[in-house]
C-alpha cells in the first residue's frame, strides 16, 4: 500500500494517497480501530522468525514457555504486554545459528537392534532436553503399543502406535492434533523396541550469539504486518534504540503510523542521576513516534525495568479506544522502582519522558507524552501527545485504505469524480464529529487552493487531485483549574 508524506519539491513516484497532516488539521477516527502490538523475543521454545498471536498466559506458556533462564524473555515481555490490554499481541522470536531442537533415536525389536525412528522436539530450544519418552505395551490389549511423552515428571501427551511398526508409528505420532510436542522422522524398518523415560538431547535454544544485527534484520519482516506498536524484550542497548528509532522514522515517512515504546536499564532508572538518563534518551531520539519510558515498575514481589514496563506501555496505547488518553491510566504495578519529584517530573514530562508514579494509593501514568521535545515544521505541541498522533496515524490509514479500495484506479479524474471524493472526505468527518472526536464544527473538505481555481500556484498532473482538510481535534481534560471563594 502506497502512501506517506509528500511535499511540492518531492511528489512520489507510486499511485497512493498521500497526506501531510499540519496541527490544525489533527483528526481521529472513531474508538477501538487500532490495537496491534509487534514484540521480538528470546526463548526456550517456540517457532522462529514467525508471528504468533498471543492471547493469553496459557498460550505464552504453551508457545513459548515461561521460563527465563539464560537470557529468555517471552514471558515477561508478553505477560505485559497482555496487561496492558491491546486487541492483538504478535511475537516474533529471534534466535541465532546454534539454535537445534532436542532429538533421541529409537531403535527395532531386531536380534541386532538398529535405529528406525527419530523423534525430536517440535521447536528449536532447551525446553525440549526436559523431554523423556516412554514406549510400551497397551495395558488393555497387550498387541498394541503406546508411547508416554513427559517434561520432567509430568505427563504431557499419551499416543497410541498401533502395532508399533515404524510407518505406523510415525502417523499416530505426527497426525496426533492433541500433541503439541515432538515430531517423528523415519530412519529404518521395523517395530519400535520399548523404552522406559529416555532423553531428548541436544536442543539449543540459540540465545546466548543474538545481536543488535538480529532485531534490525526482524524489522523487515516487522513491514509486511499490520501493527501499530513496536515494543523490545526489555533490551536497553544505546545502538539499538538508535538504529530502531531511524527504522521507525523511515516507516512512519513511507506512511505506515506506528509507535515504537522503548526504556532504560536498571541501573538508569535507580541512579542518582535517573532524571538526567532518562530525560537524554528523549533528546536523542525527539520524535512523535517514540515514547521513552522513563520509570520501573514493582509487581508480585519483582521488579521491571522502564524497558520492561516499556511493553506494558506498548499494550496500554493498542488497548485503548482512540479518544481515550494514556494519562493517569491506572497501572498494574503495586510501586515504581524510583519515584520521581514533583520537580523531576515536571522536568521529565517537559522534555518528553513517559512516566509511572505512586500518587499514595496506586501506581498510574503521569501523562501521555511521547520522546518528541521540539516540535518541527508544520508541527505543534499536540503532536507531543500519544493520542494525537495515533489519531492521526489512523485517519492516514483510514484515508489510504478508501481511497485504495474505491477511488484510485475506479474514478475518473474529473470534475464529477473529484467532488465525489470529496463528499466522501466530508461524510467521513462527520462520522468523526459524531462520535465527538473532532469538533462537530468548522470541519471541511475542499481542493487545495494552491492546485485549483484563478490564484492556483501549481498545476496538477491529469491523474493528480490535490485536497485541503480542516478539522479541530478534540482532546482530554488533563489539567482542571479552581478557584475556591470562602465566604
Amino acid at each position: 500500500m502506497a502512501g506517506g508524506n509528500w511535499s511540492l519539491t518531492n511528489q512520489p513516484v507510486l499511485p497512493g494517497l498521500y497526506m501531510n497532516f499540519v496541527g490544525a488539521a489533527e483528526t481521529a477516527i472513531q474508538s477501538g480501530a487500532r490495537g496491534v502490538v509487534v514484540a521480538p523475543v528470546k526463548s526456550h521454545w517456540g517457532p522462529i522468525g514467525q508471528f504468533v498471536e498471543v492471547s493469553n498466559e496459557t498460550t505464552i506458556k504453551e508457545m513459548f514457555s515461561n521460563n527465563e533462564s539464560n537470557g529468555a524473555t517471552a514471558y515477561t515481555t508478553l505477560y505485559l504486554s497482555l496487561l496492558g490490554g491491546p486487541k492483538k499481541l504478535l511475537a516474533y522470536r529471534l534466535a541465532d545459528h546454534s539454535a537445534a531442537e532436542a532429538v533421541v533415536t529409537l531403535k527395532n525389536t531386531a536380534q541386532t537392534p538398529v535405529d528406525v525412528l527419530a523423534l525430536k522436539a517440535k521447536y528449536t530450544g532447551t525446553r525440549g532436553n526436559d523431554f523423556k519418552v516412554t514406549i510400551q505395551p497397551n495395558l488393555v490389549v497387550a498387541s498394541q503399543k503406546e508411547l508416554k511423552l513427559y517434561e520432567g515428571n509430568v505427563l504431557l501427551r499419551t499416543i497410541s502406535l498401533g502395532d508399533g511398526t515404524v510407518d505406523v508409528a510415525i502417523a499416530s505420532i505426527n497426525e496426533d492434533s492433541g500433541n503439541k510436542w515432538i515430531v517423528a522422522e523415519k530412519v529404518g524398518d521395523g517395530i519400535v523396541a520399548d523404552v522406559s523415560g529416555v532423553v531428548l538431547t541436544g536442543g539449543n535454544s540459540g540465545i546466548s550469539g543474538i545481536t543488535n544485527t538480529d532485531y534490525i534484520a526482524a524489522t523487515e519482516a516487522f513491514e509486511t504486518q499490520d501493527f501499530h506498536v513496536l515494543t523490545l524484550d526489555g533490551v536497553s542497548d544505546a545502538a539499538l534504540r538508535t538504529s530502531l528509532v531511524a527504522w521507525v522514522k523511515r516507516v512512519r515517512g513511507e506512511g505506515k503510523g506506528i509507535i515504537a515504546t522503548f526504556g532504560g536499564s536498571k541501573a538508569e532508572d535507580i541512579a542518582v542521576d535517573a532524571v538526567s538518563k532518562s530525560i537524554a534518551r528523549s533528546i536523542a531520539t525527539d520524535f512523535e513516534g517514540v515514547v521513552n519510558v522513563g520509570t520501573g515498575g514493582k509487581m508480585n514481589g519483582k521488579e521491571y525495568t522502564s524497558a520492561q514496563v516499556a511493553a506494558w506501555v506498548a499494550g496500554l496505547i493498542a488497548g485503548q479506544a482512540l479518544k481515550e488518553s494514556t494519562t493517569y491510566a491506572v497501572t498494574p504495578f503495586e510501586d515504581v522502582t524510583r519515584r520521581w519529584t514533583r520537580s523531576e517530573q515536571e522536568h521529565g514530562i517537559q522534555n518528553g519522558v513517559f512516566l509511572l508514579v505512586h500518587d499514595g494509593r496506586r501506581v498510574k501514568v503521569l501523562r501521555g507524552v511521547n520522546s518528541l521535545i521540539t516540535p518541527r515544521q508544520g508541527q505543534n505541541n499536540g503532536w507531543k501527545k500519544i493520542r494525537k498522533i495515533r489519531v492521526i496515524d489512523q485517519i492516514n490509514s483510514d484515508l489510504q485504505r478508501q481511497a485504495e479500495d474505491n477511488y484510485i484506479g475506479k474514478v475518473n479524474n474529473t470534475e464529477e469524480g473529484r467532488i465525489a471524493l470529496i463528499a466522501a472526505g466530508k461524510q467521513y468527518l462527520q462520522t468523526l464529529a459524531s462520535e465527538n472526536v473532532i469538533e462537530s464544527t468548522g470541519f471541511d473538505v475542499t481542493l487545495d487552493s494552491r492546485f485549483y481555481g484563478s490564484a492556483a500556484q501549481f498545476q496538477p498532473a491529469d491523474d493528480q487531485v490535490f485536497l485541503a482538510w480542516t478539522a479541530d481535534a478534540s482532546d482530554v481534560m488533563e489539567q482542571i483549574f479552581g478557584t475556591f471563594n470562602v465566604q
